[in-house]
């Protein structure tokens, strides 16, 4: 891994057990098993809460989103934010994901928690038509802005036409 723990360093387990302490049913699931990084599931409601928590709290310091980004896992099941988030003075890191429904897909936006969540948040709302309450600007951030549809999506359909010229289908 990119980072070094430091011996005062806490665990992944340990702040999931904190969180599930501070947040309660908040805080649905802790996945080590088939995942790169151990991530803590939570309520897509409590995001900004929790990120404010583990940003402000002495102990944790998560001073840094590395990385947020969308994900979507296949037509069936349900979209997903995944957050990365890092203490640059305690060196360590921490993974958390919410759920949001294909059908209306909203998470609260933690932009006014990190700067950088507003790029972030408006490339998974680009891409894949997250769309982030709260957040500053939500706008498309890399396709025109009467692109129809969400293109990271499994079930995303590419247009035959766009403004009268034919999209060559990648093979």
């Amino acid at each position: 891994m990119f980072w070094k723990r430091k011996k005062t360093d806490v665990t992944e387990q340990e702040i999931y057990a904190d969180l599930s302490k501070k947040f309660g049913d908040k805080i649905l699931e802790f996945m080590e098993e088939g995942t790169h990084n151990p991530t803590v599931i939570v309520e897509a409601d409590q995001i900004g809460k929790i990120v404010s928590y583990l940003k402000d709290d002495e102990r944790f310091q998560f001073d840094s989103l590395m990385n947020l980004a969308g994900h979507d896992p296949g037509a069936e099941s349900e979209l997903s934010v995944i957050y990365h988030l890092y203490s640059t003075e305690l060196k360590h890191y921490i993974t958390l994901k919410v759920f949001t429904s294909r059908e209306e897909a909203v998470v609260a936006s933690v932009a006014n928690i990190y700067q950088t969540a507003n790029w972030h948040e408006r490339e998974a709302f680009d891409l894949y038509g997250i769309k982030f309450d709260g957040h500053p600007d939500l706008k498309r951030i890399l396709l025109e802005d009467d692109w129809e549809g969400f293109p990271l999506r499994k079930d995303y359909v590419p247009a035959e036409f766009y403004r009268g010229m034919r999209i060559e289908k990648v093979k």
